[in-house]
């Protein structure tokens, strides 16, 4: 069934056998499972709730460290790196990862039950009101983003710095070295399956409870898993299609457009609620928000036990836990090129601050409308049941019929693109980072990821997922705490690398070893050589100076080698070495956009080509362009002086150790 899959089997098959393991518990046992899984949630956060709630703590003075001081001005890439996308497309896509099932389900159920039903407040008083908005700020807030930025830090940091594939494993790489391939790392890839497919599946179980309330205000569908079970199904098989027709594109558009409608959606219940109370209430939010979170972020009601905490706040953890391989992956592929400090500060203040705004938006007006209008209905039916209370809310504004089915609409496409993009994430993780995988791998994740949201329903509905998502957080996270500390061995070793190379005088910044002569320098200035001339020139005079390197490296005991490729225009002289990079000087055919100073030359833009190095890091280095044969030989021995010097030092072992970058052409 497997044999044309592009997998890792250790983790493949480990994965598929503990997710077997939960199904089995509510298929063999049905009538058992509920309890089964309540007892082992109350024994997990029972004896660890005051690990997630001390690890998620931990996560977020982390992240704020590590954005601070040199730790910060990393690179998440090679020091020359540049972000693959523009600033403003980059927040708009953390934007954009804010966004989901639960806060649809959630953002007028969470406020309003925790208004009724508040930690210590009196219940349905002015200050349940306030402690409502700061409790579920402190669920949906920084906290949640610090435990995605841990996960997408160490994925974009590891995996664009040290060029180690995109797989939780890789971030155990300062600790564990070549043993990340090993059975430590298969069990990291693992847990992260586990916990990747539980937390999606809570997600859907969520999302078509909601789709069920939905259809049942609009058309009279009755609720329960009758209908649950067949949504789920005709939901995953919409978001299989996009896998096997590969729609990513129509995907994608779709997601933007579901974002959009979000937004226009919470812009009319601004617009229609009580607008000026609305921003009244965000500020005096953020304020509340702000003074408790210091002591909710270590408050576990040690001395006034409540199973409020267990069924909120360590709940939300645990999911937060799980869902971020997911959530990490996708912040870390889009933010090759920024700093650690860029990184951490959007991460953790751009999609909350969202989340901010929306809660207030949905939750005091809710709050609002049931003190008022609702005279309390609104309070009983979130009471009855969390997902019916956003179709209930629309019910005391206009065109109820109107934002409902957009309500479900929106729902209906964020599931389809969390099952879609789920599959992808669990794909390469259990591929062992490998991207260019078959769609049947995709098709079968994607099923696999119904197929457990589907069975946990029917063993004992939300809190079976919650029970399910509990228990897979628990191995994940102290994968995360080690996550921490070795993005802090990854990132010191670094700065000492970059220490020991200003410190040594073989070891600087690398750079032209012999420079042009002014003739030359001048002739370039006047002439832009072209993409023909350079390409000669790499051909020519730059392949017989590599290849009398060569020769020589060969004679004193050097296996050196010339690797060429004549379509990318890239050419270069290797030395492997063992238990570090390669040497590696290269060049290739570059090209760089010449300056406009006029409208008509901005419209007709003019490049200027380059013969341009590369290294075993990933630098490009320097145009070398109008060389001699002699200055290039200089200029190879000296970046070999600088690679001997580099690899011999002990403060380089870590980062020289890790595999070399490939050339981007351009």
């Amino acid at each position: 069934m497997f044999s044309g899959f592009v997998i890792n089997p250790p983790v493949f098959f480990g994965a598929i056998i503990i997710i077997a393991v939960f199904l089995l518990i509510g298929v063999v046992v049905p009538d058992q499972a509920a309890d089964i899984f309540s007892a082992l949630q109350a024994g997990i956060l029972g004896n660890f709730g005051w690990l997630y709630l001390l690890s998620v703590g931990i996560f977020l003075a982390a992240v704020l460290l590590f954005s601070l001081g040199r730790f910060g001005s990393l690179k998440l890439g090679p020091d020359d790196a540049t972000p693959d996308f523009k600033y403003l497309s980059w927040i708009a896509m953390l934007f954009a990862a804010g966004m989901g099932i639960g806060l649809m389900f959630y953002a007028v159920g969470e406020p309003m039950t925790h208004f009724y039903a508040p930690p210590t407040a009196e219940p349905g008083s002015i200050a349940a009101m306030r402690e409502s908005m700061a409790v579920t700020f402190f669920h949906w807030g920084i906290h949640a983003w610090a435990i995605y930025a841990v996960v997408g830090l160490s994925l974009a940091y590891f995996g664009y710095r040290y060029n180690l594939p995109l797989t939780i494993r890789s971030g155990l790489y300062p600790l564990l070295k070549s043993r990340i391939n090993g059975p430590i790392g298969h069990a990291v890839d693992i847990f992260a399956i586990v916990g990747t497919m539980f937390g999606i599946a809570t997600s859907l179980g969520l999302g078509v409870n909601q789709i069920n309330a939905g259809l049942n205000y609009l058309i009279g569908v009755p609720i329960g898993p009758q209908v649950q079970v067949p949504l789920i199904a005709i939901i995953t098989a919409l978001a299989t299609v996009s896998v096997v027709t590969g729609l990513d594109k129509g995907v994608r558009i779709l997601s933007e457009t579901n974002l959009v409608v979000a937004v226009l959606l919470m812009v009319f219940v601004l617009l229609v609620g009580p607008t000026a109370d609305l921003f009244r209430d965000f500020v005096q939010n953020i304020g509340l928000y702000l003074d408790t979170l210091l002591l909710r972020t270590f408050n576990i009601y040690a001395y006034e036990p409540t199973p409020w905490v267990d069924g909120w706040t360590l709940f939300y953890w645990a999911w937060w836990i799980s869902w971020s391989p997911f959530v990490g992956m996708f912040i870390a592929r889009i933010s090759r090129g920024r700093t650690v400090r860029e990184f951490i500060v959007a991460v953790l203040f751009i999609p909350a601050g969202f989340t901010f705004f929306w809660m207030t938006v949905f939750g005091n007006t809710a709050m609002f409308v049931d003190t008022g209008v609702a005279a309390g209905e609104l309070g009983t039916a979130v009471a009855n049941d969390v997902a019916v209370g956003l179709f209930q809310f629309f019910t005391y504004l206009p065109l109820p019929a109107v934002t409902s089915t957009l309500a479900v609409i929106l729902v209906a496409v964020f599931f389809i693109t969390s099952s879609d993009s789920g599959s992808l994430v669990v794909d390469t993780i259990a591929a062992g980072g490998e991207t260019e995988t078959s769609t049947a791998q995709r098709i079968f994740w994607c099923v696999m990821e119904g197929v457990v949201a589907a069975g946990l329903l029917l063993a004992g509905g939300l809190g079976a997922l919650q029970s399910a998502t509990i228990a897979s957080a628990l191995p994940f996270t102290f994968v995360m705490l080690a996550l921490v500390w070795s993005l802090y061995v990854g990132m010191r070793a670094d700065l000492a690398q970059q220490d020991a190379q200003a410190a040594s005088p073989h070891s600087g910044p690398a750079h032209p070893a012999s420079g042009l002569t002014w003739q030359r320098r001048l002739a370039l200035m006047l002439k832009a050589p072209t993409l023909k001339e350079v390409r000669a020139f790499i051909g020519g005079d730059a392949k017989a100076a590599l290849e009398q390197v060569r020769d020589e490296l060969a004679k004193r005991g050097w296996n050196a080698n010339l690797e060429e490729d004549e379509a990318a225009g890239t050419i270069a002289l290797v030395a492997p070495s063992e238990g570090v990079r390669n040497f590696v000087y290269g060049l290739q055919s570059s090209e760089q956009r010449l300056a406009a100073f006029t409208a008509f030359e901005a419209s007709r833009p003019e490049v200027r080509h380059e013969a341009r190095t590369y290294f075993s890091d990933g630098s490009k280095g320097y145009d070398v362009m109008g060389m001699t044969r002699e200055q290039l030989i200089a200029d190879v021995l000296v970046q070999f002086e600088r690679y001997l010097a580099l690899v011999q030092m002990p403060a380089s072992q870590l980062v020289t150790a890790a595999p070399e970058h490939s050339v981007e052409t351009n």
